[in-house]
């Protein structure tokens, strides 16, 4: 099968895109999917240095999230079929022909979308909502403010945060980004590379401060950040995109009374499998009722992977990036 594979930890230079890969053996308790998209993430850039937390032995296949359709099931497999269209969290080996994927890790497609727009929503929507309803526990008319909000995750964070009745402010690195933030709900902006990121929080809360910050760039706005925060108010730890892990005051936290709260799906997911069922069960009736629109920026196929994962690790990436595995164009009627 045709699959895309990291043989070094040396960035995107690492990748081979291998014509004749063995297909992957179905085990027990795991079906085999026509994988149609796959999209990255920014783990998957870490992980092509060898830079994320979890580390694939070398050689192994990137893509931890994919939308595809059943060819075959494994021994006790009862929950799918063949021929059922699906979305996973593969944690990795999307991007190929063929996937095995547990059969827990998989949910129906919801039928609202195409493959390439399915293939994103498992890694970010998931961390999305189990950031604001379980780690913040954002409530109706609080504020967020949203850093990096035309990323993967920074967009389902503004689309999710208006669901739940927050007023959400969106800040990012260029007015383009903006406008893509704008166009999904948010209602007000800040571009942190024009403006000062504290003063004009100040001026849109009239120096009361946000409820709740969500981060997951890192680098030099988490500390004006947290001297945003309200009383009480709720720091979201999500990733650190900006490649900078930083460093914070703690007296900040004490002073405001606030909470620095980390965010990591995979953990949670394993440790609080039915807390996360009934997450997804609630997500995927904002899917079908067509609240939630899953904001695509890039559409590869397979072939051209080095401009899409370039566009991540440079940071140019709006919404998600997406690899096109199947031949041709994945409509959701498409098996």
């Amino acid at each position: 099968m045709q699959a895309l594979v990291c043989h070094t930890l040396t960035g995107i230079e690492g990748l081979r895109l291998e014509q004749d890969w063995p297909e992957p053996a179905l085990a027990p308790g795991s079906v085999l999917i026509d994988v149609k998209a796959t999209a990255l993430n920014f783990p998957d850039v870490l992980m092509l240095r060898g830079l994320y937390q979890e580390r694939p032995p070398l050689p192994f296949i990137p893509g931890l999230e994919l939308a595809g359709v059943i060819a075959a099931v494994g021994e006790g497999v009862t929950r799918h079929k063949v021929g059922d269209r699906v979305v996973a969290y593969a944690g990795g080996g999307g991007a190929a022909e063929r996937a095995v994927v547990r059969q827990e890790r998989l949910i129906p497609m919801p039928s609202t979308l195409d493959f390439e727009q399915a293939s994103g929503i498992c890694l970010t929507y998931f961390t999305s909502y189990h950031a604001l309803r379980q780690r913040a526990q954002l409530a109706a008319g609080e504020t967020m403010l949203v850093l990096g909000a035309a990323s993967g995750v920074g967009t389902t964070a503004v689309e999710l945060a208006k669901q739940m009745g927050a007023r959400v402010i969106a800040a990012a690195s260029t007015d383009a980004k903006l406008e893509v933030a704008r166009g999904i709900g948010a209602d007000h902006l800040i571009n942190y590379s024009t403006q000062d990121l504290r003063e004009r929080i100040k001026e849109i809360t009239g120096g009361k401060g946000v409820d709740v910050v969500y981060d997951a760039v890192g680098g030099p706005y988490a500390e004006p950040a947290v001297r945003s925060l309200a009383w009480k108010g709720r720091y979201l730890v999500g990733g650190f995109a900006a490649g900078d892990i930083p460093k914070i005051p703690m007296n900040l936290l004490l002073l405001k009374g606030a909470a620095l709260v980390g965010v990591y799906f995979g953990s949670f997911a394993s440790r609080e499998p039915q807390v996360q069922l009934q997450n997804v069960r609630e997500l995927w009736q904002l899917f079908e009722a067509g609240k939630l629109r899953p904001v695509v920026g890039e559409v590869h196929p397979l072939a051209d992977y080095a401009p899409a994962f370039a566009a991540l690790e440079q940071r140019r990436a709006v919404g998600k990036v997406v690899l096109r595995v199947a031949s041709g164009t994945c409509l959701k009627f498409c098996v």
